[in-house]
Formats: structure tokens, sequence, C-alpha cells
């Protein structure tokens, strides 16, 4: 592929998306049974433990995802509540933002989100938390499959100049860039309403 390339050198190769994807997608395993994942605190380290694999993992350019040093997105996939177990050090974990849809929960020492939960029993995705699949030192999480809210690393001050750029990188990397969510997702989301509203059978 020829990359779009500026006047001054600068190309696609050159917008850095998350240290997990730079280098090229690593392929998840069907297999895979779960792990852990761990705060970045030299010490006492915030540990959950899920039970089985990620779904829909994804990097996402909103600004209310955590993301690592560097990064121009997050990478953030779901898992059934049910299998989300705060293993080690729950007592230094906080909700970043009571307010919002999804509660962030994360840890005051080194502020790393552990994992994101929706309470309101109506959200189209509750029963599911978020989880950063980085945070583990185990291989075989699902894979990311697309980028979401791409438009959104905007409000996080990235140069709207370079969004062409950032667009070509994600489809080299074979991450098909949205300005919302992956179409299965915002299926999802309309099919909810449809039903909570009784134009679709429960």
């Amino acid at each position: 592929m020829v990359l779009h390339q500026h006047a001054d050198g600068r190309s696609a190769s050159d917008i850095h998306i998350h240290p997990a994807v730079d280098g090229g997608v690593k392929p998840g395993r069907s297999d895979f049974a779960g792990g852990t994942l761990h705060c970045h605190c030299a010490q006492d380290r915030v540990e959950v433990t899920i039970s089985g694999n990620t779904a829909h993992n994804h990097v996402c350019g909103c600004t209310k995802c955590w993301k690592p040093s560097g990064a121009t997105f997050s990478m953030i996939a779901v898992v059934p509540r049910d299998h989300v177990r705060v293993t080690a050090h729950a007592e230094k974990l906080q909700v970043v933002d009571p307010a919002a849809a999804i509660q962030r929960h994360a840890c005051t020492g080194c502020g790393v989100h552990m994992f994101g939960r929706i309470e309101n029993t109506a959200h189209p995705f509750y029963g599911l938390d978020f989880v950063h699949t980085e945070l583990s030192d185990q291989d075989g999480w699902s894979a990311p499959e697309f980028a979401a809210f791409v438009s959104s690393i905007i409000e996080s001050g990235f140069p709207p100049d370079r969004m062409k750029d950032v667009r070509v990188r994600l489809h080299d990397l074979g991450l098909e860039p949205y300005d919302c969510l992956s179409p299965p997702l915002m299926d999802l989301i309309a099919s909810h309403t449809a039903k909570s509203r009784g134009v679709l059978a429960a």
C-alpha cells in the first residue's frame, strides 16, 4: 500500500495508535481461558481476574477511556461482568466519574483503569464489563477488531490535519475506523432500544 505522504516527509506510518498494535495486531486464541490484569503500581498491585476470553476488542479514541503514555487510542474489550473478580487490593479502587454511564474503577495509586462497569439495568451493554487486556501478562486475549470514536482523538489535542493519516494507519493495521462503534455493536444498541419501545419482540 502507498501511504499518504506529507510534503514535510510525515506519513501515516509515523502515527502511534497503541503500543499493543503499533507493531501489528496479534491474533487471539479461541481456546484462551482468561487470566489476570494488574495495575502499574510497583507494589500492592490491584489484581483483577477474568474467567474466559474477551470480545469486541477495539481501539477507542474517546477521552474517557484510560490509555498508556504515548498512545493515541486506548484499547478496550468487553467480558461478562460475572466473569470479573477483583482478587487483590480492592481497597485501592475508586470510581473515576460516578455520573458516567460506565463506572470506571481506577487504581488510586497509579491511575490505571482496571475495569468499567454499567450499573444501569436499562443500558444496552448492562451485564458487560470493559477491560484493558494489555494489563495482562498472558497471551491469547481476543484481538482488536476495529477502531471506535476515531474523530474523538481531536478532543484530546490531536491535530485535525493528520486525521487522514490516522485512518490510513488504522486501515494498514486491519482496524476499520468508525466515528461511533462497529456495526454489530450499533445494531445491538438499536435492537435494545427497539425492544424497550415495543417495536421488536423482546
